[in-house]
């Protein structure tokens, strides 16, 4: 049997992990600790509720004591740190929280995992470490340059993770993701904002000119890579991870409102106010990054595997999930 600690496992992308490691069908138990912000949610997780392989405890990864326990209790083959604030907005506002999980919080599990020698160590990370790129992609070797406390932050924890690997030959993997969307994300994220301001005849707000340009994957493509990295990655090594789906935010703005029209029935009262008269233009937000892109080619090349959702239809099921 393979035991997984996977960490922010009622988030949005760690419950679609625990939902496609469940998929596999293997011997696995699954330890899912969360410490249930305002971003986690048990209702992400109800799929697992009655299985006697997931189990789920409420804890902050930041409580040593708390954490070392459960190692010592549980005995997992791998951890899977999916647990982060993750909002630059927030972090903008108040950078402490941040600091204090995706780096402090890291630290602890990475200590944990040296003491009770885990097969794997795999830090869920951003492709936002890398800051902003007008032309070409960023890839693994790329120095990093985050722009903003979130980011920042992210690139920190990356650094402890390298960090045990060098020092102590802690067996870890990063991966850097571009932006994902799916089931489950919450409303503070571009895609749910949208969906739900739409909804609710409510303006969308825009910052500056929306012409910033982000890759998009869907949350279960994410997914099959980090599994593919879990089982297959070459120790030590990072991998970035993307469907190479560029599309500026407006855009994505605009072919969200025109497929929530097309899907609402033509008795629905919502109908009438659902066009781009809903868009609304805002200051920008401080330090925003103009583009991100990434080549992934490396963890396509080497570990053979690829993103099978293309943008357009994986955000037609997201706005259905929604509706």
């Amino acid at each position: 049997m393979k035991v997984y600690l996977i960490t922010g496992g009622a988030g949005f992308i760690g419950s679609n992990f625990i939902k496609y490691l469940l998929s596999k069908g293997e011997n696995t138990r699954i330890i899912n600790v969360d410490k249930l912000t305002y971003a986690g949610s048990l209702d992400n997780i109800s799929f697992a509720r009655n299985m006697g392989n997931h189990i789920f405890i409420k804890e902050d990864i930041c409580n040593k004591r708390e954490i070392d326990k459960i190692m010592n209790n549980f005995k997992p083959d791998y951890i899977v740190n999916f647990a982060a604030e993750s909002h630059v907005d927030r972090s903008i506002e108040d950078s402490e929280d941040f600091v204090k999980t995706n780096v402090l919080g890291t630290g602890i599990l990475l200590q944990s995992a040296l003491k009770y020698g885990i097969k794997k160590f795999v830090q869920i990370s951003t492709d936002e470490v890398y800051g902003s790129i007008n032309k070409g992609l960023f890839t693994e070797e790329s120095p990093l340059k985050p722009n903003n406390p979130y980011s920042a932050s992210k690139a920190s924890a990356d650094l402890l993770v390298q960090s045990f690997y060098n020092t102590y030959k802690l067996p870890i993997n990063i991966t850097r993701c571009t932006n994902n969307y799916g089931l489950n994300q919450h409303f503070e994220k571009l895609i749910p904002t949208v969906i739900k301001h739409c909804l609710e005849g409510k303006n969308i707000p825009v910052y500056g000119d929306g012409k910033n340009i982000r890759d998009w994957i869907y949350v279960c493509d994410h997914c099959s890579a980090i599994y593919t990295v879990v089982q297959k990655g070459l120790i030590g090594e990072v991998y970035n991870i993307s469907a190479d789906m560029e599309m500026q935010n407006i855009e994505i703005i605009r072919f969200i409102i025109k497929e929530i029209y097309k899907l609402l029935s033509q008795s629905d009262e919502r109908k009438k106010y659902i066009n781009e008269n809903l868009i609304q233009y805002v200051e920008d937000r401080k330090g925003h990054d103009r583009r991100y892109a990434i080549d992934a080619s490396k963890i396509k090349n080497t570990l053979n595997w690829s993103a099978v959702q293309n943008l357009e239809e994986g955000l037609r099921k997201t706005i259905r999930s929604y509706l």
